[in-house]
């Protein structure tokens, strides 16, 4: 018999009425977490270490991790699909991270000097990436900085185009538009350049210009607006900030020509992609080079890393002096031994190979759980990345983004976290991150939470 399909409103009180009953049997688990935290609060500041920790209902404390498994300070093991946010693409203590750190600790943690290891993971990077100069730095924020710096400084121009929608670290010309509301967002297709909190002084948004993705008309209106004042364009070559969103066929190769015909130079923000959705991340997916790359999560192992990658022709700008990229951390010996048994290691075709099999076992399981149970949505997955969007219509851009219902995010969040599956918190629809050490039964419990969910939204209607 086939289902009867339920009105948007009965569907979001069955939403409503199974968030609530899941985030208090989560409550009710996590008890230590909850005593951690009122604890922490009297000396850091809300109770967490970071603001996206204080994720709804309540933040989790962590005790340890091992392999494809997290522990909370409840006792509770979950299979670690959040993985920092897909920072361990390695997964938890993986034996080659761990010989490398603590062979690197007994000669010294820090000299602010280089080390040799910094030479054999600039190597890799160059091979993989397809650019030949890079520096280090310290996060994903710090990489997307020295890039936009990078571009004023060789072009003299005040003007960056940022993709609406889309993260690029907390540094403020790239704090625009990140979620901005409907009614502040502007034309959809000449997005507002709107500033992401007060934090930000309007004049300073004022000088990042706002593009939605996918869309070369709109980027080539921009160069015609402001003739001569554009730097360069920073994208997430596959948008990670609203789930996942790959470029229409063709866009970066456009973009890449478009940027260039009018002197302005292309970054490629890779924090979330690269390495994880493929050994050289989108570089080697599209076939197309930018000028400046952006590494950081993944690559670290770990540890807290980033990295840029460029043109000689950018890059000469730092080997010359006139743009000092510094940081008393930049290449830090810890960072670099993990980085380079990551490298090396780690990631190796092997891994990806495996990255693929599981991969493929969660879009058919997810697809297949969707579709029997009449449920909204669809599976969109690369290399180790990959999301679950509970849309009949699929995302293009950030005014898509707008229209779908959070609700279905965090209740499946809920789902597989009383499952035993940690999934990002706080997106509509994070990404989940396989790592090098996680197993098929291991993506196949995700599978299994998904379908008690379906099977939960169904005996609600």
């Amino acid at each position: 018999m086939a289902l009867v399909i339920p009105s948007e409103v009965d569907e979001a009180a069955a939403l409503d009425g199974l968030i609530e009953q899941q985030e208090q049997r989560l409550l009710a688990r996590t008890t230590a977490s909850a005593r951690y935290t009122r604890k922490a609060a009297v000396t850091l500041a809300g109770g967490v270490a970071s603001s996206w920790q204080a994720a709804p209902p309540c933040p989790i404390w962590v005790s340890h991790g091992k392999g494809s498994r997290v522990f909370d300070v409840d006792g509770t093991e979950y299979v670690d699909l959040h993985a920092g946010f897909g920072a361990m693409l390695v997964g938890h203590a993986h034996p080659a991270i761990v010989r490398a750190v603590q062979a690197r600790v007994e000669r010294g943690t820090h000299f602010a000097q280089p080390t040799e290891d910094s030479i054999v993971v600039s190597a890799e990077l160059a091979r993989r990436f397809g650019l030949p100069l890079w520096r280090f730095n310290n996060s994903g924020t710090e990489a997307t900085m020295d890039a936009i710096h990078l571009m004023r400084a060789v072009t003299g121009r005040p003007r960056i185009i940022k993709v609406e929608g889309s993260y690029h670290g907390h540094h403020d010309a790239v704090q625009v538009s990140v979620y901005p509301d409907r009614e502040e967002a502007g034309p959809p297709g000449r997005p507002l350049s709107v500033p992401a909190g007060s934090a930000i002084p309007r004049d300073v948004a004022r000088l990042t210009v706002i593009v939605p993705f996918g869309d070369l008309e709109a980027v080539e209106r921009v160069f015609l607006e402001f003739p001569g004042e554009i730097a360069g364009m920073i994208i997430e070559p596959m948008m990670m900030n609203i789930g996942i969103v790959a470029p229409p066929d063709g866009y970066l190769a456009a973009l890449s020509g478009l940027v260039h015909a009018n002197g302005a130079y292309l970054a490629f923000d890779e924090v979330k992609t690269g390495l994880s959705v493929a050994p050289g991340g989108m570089i080697e997916r599209s076939g197309v080079v930018p000028d400046l790359v952006c590494v950081a999560k993944a690559l670290g192992g770990g540890l807290p890393c980033g990295a840029i990658g460029g043109s000689d022709e950018l890059m000469s700008l730092i080997v010359d002096g006139r743009y000092d990229q510094v940081g008393t951390f930049n290449g830090n010996p810890l960072t670099m031994a993990a980085a380079r048994a990551t490298l090396l290691e780690v990631l190796t075709p092997d891994a990806y190979r495996r990255f693929d099999e599981m991969r493929d076992v969660m879009v058919r399981g997810a697809t297949d759980v969707l579709a029997r149970y009449c449920l909204p949505g669809y599976v969109n997955a690369y290399g180790a990345k990959g999301a679950v969007v509970f849309s009949d219509t699929r995302m293009r851009n950030y005014r898509d983004f707008l229209g779908y219902d959070g609700r279905w995010g965090h209740a499946h969040w809920c789902f597989q976290h009383n499952g035993g599956v940690y999934l990002p918190p706080w997106g509509k629809c994070e990404q989940w991150t396989i790592s090098a050490q996680h197993t098929l039964d291991d993506v196949s419990r995700f599978v299994t939470n998904l379908e008690t969910f379906a099977r939960a939204v169904r005996d609600r209607r």
